[in-house]
C-alpha cells in the first residue's frame, strides 16, 4: 500500500527562501499569509491530505463512481464524509473572495495546499479544483446577481462546479459544437445538446452542481465565433438561494477510462434544460478561457504532484531492496549477499530525474501562481501588466511540459520497483493512469505547444518572451561569478541562448511555412520548460548557499539542494541543444510522405 508525506518543508523553502513572500506584505491578502499562518495552513493541510485522503485514493481506483438508474451518481465508499470534512475545515475558501465567504489568501498559498490534495487523492481533489475554475469565470464575467446567486454556496462546498466543452464530435474545435441555446421571454435559455467527458459531471457529494456551458444561441455563426458561456445548475435555485426543482440535465452515463476512477467523467445530457448567459453573447470562449486557463495550471500542478508521491514511494522502496551487488567493491555491505538497489547508478538517475524535476516544478508552479496573484492585485498597473504577460506565456509551459515530465517521472518511479511496480498492489501503477490523464485533458499537450508558439511568442510584439528572456539574462548575469552557483549560472545560460537562437528561427522561418511553426512547436515548449526549470534551480541553489554561507542549522538540507542543482545543470539543461536542432531542421521530414503511405 503507497504513503504521502505532504513536503511541507520543500514549500517553505521555496515560499520564504525563493519567492520572498513577505516582501508582498502590502498587496490585498498578502497581510494575513504571515510565516506562522502559512506554516499552519500547510502543516494541517498536508495532514488532512496524508491521513484522510491518502487512504481513500485506492478506493476510488477500485470501487470507482456508480451510475445509478435515476441518472444519479454515487461517489465511491469515504468520498462523502472526506468532502463533509473538506468543507468542514474550510479549505474551500482558502483564496476566495471574503465578500463570498472566502478567507481572500493568496494563489500560491492555495496552489500549494492543491499540490499535497493532487498527490494524496487527485480523483478527489478535481471536484473541488474544477469549482475554482468555475468560480473564477463568474467571478469575472458574471453580473452582480448572478455573483449574488452562485458564488456563496460555490465557495462554501455546498455546490460544485464543472465546464462543459467537448462533444462527441468536437474536441479542440469548439466552433463545431452542436449544443444550442434557445431564447425565452423571461431573460433565461433552453440549453439542448449532449457533452462528453466531463470531470465531476454528476455526485452525490453537494446540493447542487453549477455546470457552466458553451453553446451556440439559435441564429448565432455557426462557428467559434457564434459560442456562448451559460450557467446551468442541476438543481434551479429560488429567490431565496433555497434548492429548488431539477433542471432538465442528466447523467447519461459515466465514462470507462484509463484512470482517475474516483471521479465521476460524465456524459452529460442537457434536454431544454434552463440556463443563463455569462458576460455578453457569442463572447463564451474569451469568459470560458478564464476557467480552461485556471485549470490548465491546476492540470500542470497534478503532472507535479503524480511525481512527487510516486518518487516518494519509490525511494523507500529503493532504500529496501535488495538486489545485486554495488558496482564499486568498497561500496558493498560486506556481512550482505545483496546491496540495496539505490547503490545502482542507474537507479539513481531515475531518482534523481524524479527529484530534480518535483523540487523545480514546485518552485516553477508556485513562481506562477505567485504571477497570478500580482496580475490581480499589485499596486500598480506594470507589475500588474508584467506579471499577466509572464503567467500567460508561461501556463502552457506549466500545463504541457509539467505533466509530459510528471508522467514520465511516475513511470520511472514504477521501474524502481522492477516487477512489482506492474503489479497492483504496490500503487504504482496507478500513479501512473492517473497521471496520464493530464497530457490530455484541457488541451493536450501538443496543443499546449501551438498555443505557445502560435500566439503566446508574438503576443504585444513578443514583450512578455522578451521580458523572460530578460529575466534570465540578469540572473545568470549575477550569478556567474558566484563559486557555489557559477556553473549552474552558465549552464543556463548556454540553455537560454538555445532557447533565444530557436525563437529567432521561429519568427524567421515560422510565417514563411506554418509547418515549420507546427513542427518546431513541441520541441520548443520542452525547451522553454527546461529553461524555466533551470531558472528555478538556479534561484533554489543561490538560496540554499546563501544559507549554509550565513550557517544555517540544516546544512544537510541546502547542501542536497546544490547537489541537486548541479545534477540538472550536468544531465538535464544540456538537452536543450539537441532541441535546438530538432526544430532548425524545419518540417520537411515531417510532412513529406502522403497520407496514405502512413
Amino acid at each position: 500500500m503507497p504513503s504521502y508525506t505532504a513536503p511541507v518543508r520543500e514549500t517553505r523553502f521555496v515560499l520564504d527562501n525563493v519567492l520572498g513572500l513577505e516582501r508582498y506584505s502590502n498587496i490585498p491578502g498578502f497581510e494575513n499569509a504571515t510565516p506562522d499562518m502559512v506554516e499552519a495552513i500547510l502543516t494541517e493541510g498536508g495532514r488532512f491530505a496524508a491521513e484522510v485522503l491518502a487512504p481513500l485514493n485506492r478506493v476510488g481506483d477500485e470501487e470507482g463512481c456508480t451510475r445509478n438508474a435515476d441518472g444519479s451518481v454515487t461517489t465511491p465508499p469515504g468520498f462523502k464524509e472526506a468532502w463533509d470534512q473538506f468543507v468542514a475545515g474550510g479549505w474551500t475558501t482558502l483564496s476566495a473572495p471574503e465578500e463570498y465567504g472566502g478567507q481572500g489568501l493568496p494563489q500560491v498559498v492555495a496552489t500549494a495546499i492543491s499540490e499535497y490534495l493532487l498527490s494524496a487523492n487527485q480523483a478527489f481533489e478535481m471536484y473541488h479544483g474544477l469549482t475554482a475554475g468555475a468560480i473564477a469565470s463568474i467571478l469575472v464575467k458574471g453580473s452582480e446577481e448572478q455573483k449574488r446567486i452562485w458564488l456563496p454556496n460555490m465557495v462554501a462546498g455546498r455546490w460544485t462546479g464543472t465546464m462543459n466543452l467537448t462533444e462527441p464530435h468536437c474536441g479542440t474545435d469548439l466552433g463545431l459544437l452542436k449544443t444550442r441555446a434557445e431564447p425565452q421571454a423571461d431573460g433565461s435559455y433552453k440549453i439542448s445538446g449532449t457533452k462528453i467527458f466531463i470531470s465531476s459531471g454528476e455526485h452525490d457529494l453537494a446540493e447542487n452542481i453549477v455546470h457552466l456551458v458553451l453553446a451556440k444561441i439559435t441564429g448565432a455563426p455557426d462557428n467559434v465565433k457564434g459560442i456562448s458561456l451559460f450557467i446551468v445548475p442541476k438543481f434551479l435555485v429560488s429567490e431565496d438561494g433555497s434548492i429548488g426543482e431539477r433542471n432538465g440535465v442528466s447523467c447519461g452515463s459515466i465514462e470507462e477510462k484509463m484512470g482517475i476512477h474516483g471521479n465521476s467523467t460524465c456524459v452529460m445530457n442537457y434536454d431544454e434544460s434552463t440556463g443563463w448567459l455569462v458576460g455578453e453573447p457569442e463572447k463564451g470562449l474569451a469568459a470560458m478561457f478564464i476557467m480552461m486557463n485556471a485549470a490548465r495550471l491546476g492540470v500542470g500542478l497534478q503532472g507535479l504532484a503524480q511525481g512527487e508521491v510516486a518518487y516518494q514511494n519509490a525511494v523507500t522502496y529503493a532504500r529496501d531492496r535488495r538486489q545485486g551487488r554495488a558496482l564499486v567493491p568498497g561500496e558493498r555491505e560486506p556481512d550482505a549477499r545483496a546491496d540495496p538497489i539505490i547503490v545502482h547508478p542507474d537507479v539513481r538517475r531515475m531518482l534523481l530525474e524524479a527529484r530534480a524535476f518535483n523540487e523545480a516544478a514546485r518552485a516553477f508552479i508556485l513562481w506562477g501562481a505567485l504571477q497570478v496573484d500580482l496580475s490581480r492585485k499589485a499596486q500598480t498597473e506594470e507589475e500588474r501588466e508584467s506579471a499577466n504577460d509572464l503567467i500567460s506565456l508561461l501556463t502552457p509551459v506549466i500545463k504541457g511540459y509539467l505533466t509530459d515530465k510528471g508522467f514520465e517521472a511516475a513511470v520511472n518511479m514504477q521501474q524502481v520497483y522492477g516487477g512489482h511496480g506492474y503489479i497492483r498492489e504496490w500503487g504504482m501503477e496507478q500513479f501512473v493512469r492517473d497521471a496520464r490523464i493530464a497530457q490530455i485533458y484541457e488541451g493536450t499537450n501538443g496543443i499546449q505547444a501551438l498555443d505557445l508558439v502560435g500566439r503566446k511568442l508574438g503576443q504585444n510584439g513578443g514583450r512578455a518572451i522578451q521580458a523572460f528572456f530578460r529575466i534570465i539574462g540578469e540572473e545568470t548575469g549575477a550569478a556567474k561569478s558566484d563559486g557555489q552557483v557559477g556553473q549552474l549560472a552558465a549552464a543556463l545560460e548556454r540553455a537560454s541562448g538555445d532557447l533565444q537562437q530557436a525563437t529567432m528561427w521561429l519568427m524567421q522561418n515560422g510565417m514563411a511555412n506554418p509547418n515549420n511553426a507546427g513542427a518546431a512547436a513541441y520541441p520548443y515548449m520542452t525547451m522553454m520548460g527546461i529553461v524555466s526549470l533551470g531558472l528555478m534551480w538556479l534561484r533554489m541553489a543561490s538560496a540554499s548557499a546563501r544559507a549554509l554561507a550565513e550557517g544555517s542549522e540544516d546544512a544537510a538540507f541546502h547542501e542536497t539542494k546544490l547537489v541537486l542543482a548541479r545534477f540538472f545543470a550536468e544531465r538535464i539543461m544540456p538537452e536543450t541543444n539537441a532541441l535546438r536542432r530538432k526544430i532548425e531542421a524545419g518540417a520537411d521530414s515531417i510532412m513529406a510522405l502522403p497520407a496514405e503511405a502512413f
